[in-house]
């Protein structure tokens, strides 16, 4: 595993304790192994630990903590600058020298050419920590679109940091106090939304941002990149479109291949991924490695789409199936989660990263394909409403008021009713409207479920923070993908992959986020990236010589798990313990016989997977992490044990 903790004690200049033996145990608790983990250094109130995954310059002289030549920056590193080659050319050409071949030392030389500013050079995912003695400051930098983690919490005058909430924990008297405002917003989004985390006085930096804390100071948190806003785009001709599309993700896929260790590919069998490796079938000498989940349930099974690109290619594959008992691996994912996450997928992407380490150290993927070329089926949903609701607002606003004003109580008086829910949909927030279909629980269930431990919370509506995005966006589909690429992607889809993939060593390469990409894709009208009724026209259309036409025009799935299935049979017992246990009932978070009645339901043939789930996560990570005096005296568990041969297809 890979990662980054350290501290910054602002008002001394004495480090606190033991910090040699403080910062080892950081890096154990945060399970990471290896003949670096030793890599300690502390001095002046400050400490840095970092553990490493080698990628780029092997050799130990790029092991961190890194120092300047002076001997002034001290730096730690999560993460891999694609563009330091070219970045390192353009010191050199400046006068600087160089002692390694590593990215690392590239960013040191970067700041002291630079300072700050060197982080608008940068081209990859980061997150980065950096002491300049000269100036006795801190500076922590996230990379711009939130592929590293990077948290932090000010406890007793010291500013503590890390790669993972379970390495500030470590840090004497961190409260492990839940923040019951996170975990309402957690049952909304399935996931805590950054700044905030699950734990009290616990943030994340997020994506886009600097954390600079000079001795004796207050941190200044500032955004240093955005990508262009939704409504400035510019229309272009399809075709010239369709072929820079693909330039420019050949060149981000060029990029990711960079590496000094094997490397592959995750294959889920659709659009984004496939694309990706038919770009590093262009770019590779040699068949690439492609890795492939699935499942016994046909309707969440896409191996036959990934074997369909693999067989064309003639890629090394690589398939899995995940069976219902497979959720041994439940309380491996709380562990390595350190916050409630309740997107399933996190399932079949841990064992993916697992097979895939068998075999290389480096996985490409297709996450961010989504966002940027609007491909998810809900974004299909908001164009519809917005049809459905087209109704002009001159005409609209005084229909609403004369319908308020009629009696309502008879039978007759039915169609009055839903004359006014029309009109009521059509004055709602976008964030509202966009409500049912990314809500585990809407605000109108958590009356239902919230019992007097969540009651105060409900006269705030965790959709608020979305309002900003769709209030920047001209279409309630802009808006929606727009909210996306601020909060479901960096705090879903991005914390799954990197969590997953760090817990078996291996690192994760997303093409799709590369940021040139990213922001070339924000300025190309809505109707060019989604036409009609198809999702993602445009990227579709510039794939067709590369993938086959039925994977690319069927319904899109997803990376669904058959979570509903298994409540229903080899987890159904396990549901019903846990979250009906005492200790459930003691916390006095939720009403219990609600919670019954939807096991109840689910078990008698209803869908209630996706709220059970999050409940029953949530209170796993209570067990785990809450509930324990010491969590960390508890066996760590087992991530580098082998998969059986039965397993594998």
């Amino acid at each position: 595993m890979c990662g980054i903790a350290g501290f910054f004690a602002i008002n001394s200049r004495t480090s606190p304790g033991n910090t040699e033996h403080l910062l080892l145990s950081q890096i154990y608790a945060c399970q990471y192994r290896g003949p670096d983990a030793k890599a300690v250094w502390s001095g002046q109130g400050v400490g840095l630990a970092h553990a490493r995954l080698a990628i780029i310059d092997l050799s130990s002289s790029a092991n961190q903590p890194m120092f300047s030549a002076n001997g002034e920056i001290a730096l730690v590193f999560n993460g891999e600058i694609y563009n330091f080659q070219e970045v390192r050319a353009a010191l050199e050409a400046k006068g600087h020298r160089f002692r390694t071949n590593s990215d690392t030392e590239v960013i040191i030389e970067g700041y002291l050419a630079w300072g700050t500013d060197v982080v608008h050079r940068l081209r990859g995912m980061f997150a980065i920590a950096l002491y300049d003695a000269g100036r006795d400051r801190l500076v922590l930098l996230r990379d711009r679109i939130g592929k590293k983690p990077l948290c932090y919490g000010i406890f007793d005058g010291t500013l503590v940091f890390g790669s993972e909430i379970k390495s500030i924990l470590r840090w004497p008297g961190v409260p492990r106090q839940p923040d019951l405002d996170a975990i309402h917003e957690y049952l909304t989004f399935q996931y805590v939304p950054s700044p905030m985390s699950a734990f009290k006085g616990i943030q994340k930096l997020p994506p886009g941002h600097m954390l600079v804390l000079e001795r004796g100071g207050s941190p200044k948190i500032t955004r240093y990149f955005e990508l262009p806003k939704p409504d400035r785009t510019k229309q272009r001709s399809e075709n010239e479109l369709a072929e820079e599309l693909i330039d420019k993700l050949r060149e981000a896929t060029r990029l990711r291949m960079i590496a000094d260790v094997p490397l592959g590919a995750f294959l889920s069998g659709g659009v984004d991924s496939s694309a990706i490796v038919a770009m590093m079938a262009l770019e590779s000498g040699r068949p690439v490695k492609t890795f492939t989940i699935g499942f016994e349930e046909q309707l969440y099974d896409e191996r036959p789409f990934a074997r369909a690109v693999a067989e064309r290619y003639g890629t090394d594959h690589h398939e899995f199936v995940v069976r219902p008992n497979a959720l041994e691996v439940l309380h491996d994912l709380v562990y390595f989660y350190n916050e409630p996450y309740a997107d399933s997928s996190a399932i079949p992407t841990y064992y993916v990263s697992k097979i895939a380490r068998e075999h290389v150290t480096v996985a490409l993927n297709g996450d961010g394909g989504d966002e940027s070329f609007l491909g998810y089926t809900r974004y299909l949903n908001c164009r519809k409403l917005e049809q459905s609701n087209g109704m002009p607002h001159w005409l609209a606003k005084p229909l609403r008021q004369l319908a308020h004003g009629m009696p309502l109580g008879a039978d007759r008086f039915t169609f009055i009713r839903r004359v006014q829910e029309v009109l009521e949909k059509r004055f709602d927030r976008s964030s509202r409207r966009y409500e049912q279909s990314i809500a585990y629980f809407s605000d109108e269930a958590k009356k239902y479920t919230y019992a007097e431990g969540m009651a105060p919370y409900l006269g705030r509506s965790a959709l608020d923070r979305l309002d900003r995005y769709f209030d920047e966006a001209p279409s309630l589909t802009l808006g929606a993908a727009w909210a996306d690429v601020h909060t479901y992607l960096p705090d879903d889809l991005l914390v799954k992959v990197d969590i997953a993939s760090m817990a078996n060593s291996l690192e994760a390469r997303s093409p799709f986020l590369d940021q040139e990409l990213m922001v070339w894709a924000a300025t190309i009208p809505e109707h060019q990236r989604f036409a009609g009724t198809e999702p993602k026209s445009l990227l579709k259309k510039a794939l067709e010589r590369y993938l086959p036409h039925d994977l690319m025009y069927r319904p899109k799935m997803g990376f669904g798990v058959p979570i509903d299935q298994w409540l229903r049979n080899d987890l159904k017992e396990f549901a019903y313990d846990t979250l009906l246990s005492s200790s459930a009932l003691h916390r006095g978070l939720f009403n219990l016989d609600y919670v019954k009645t939807m096991l109840d339901w689910h078990s008698e043939g209803q869908n209630w997977s996706t709220r059970i789930w999050a409940l029953l996560m949530l209170e796993l990570w209570f067990q785990m992490w809450i509930d324990p005096a010491d969590p960390f005296a508890m066996p760590v568990p087992s991530r580098l044990g082998g998969i059986p041969a039965s397993a594998m297809a």
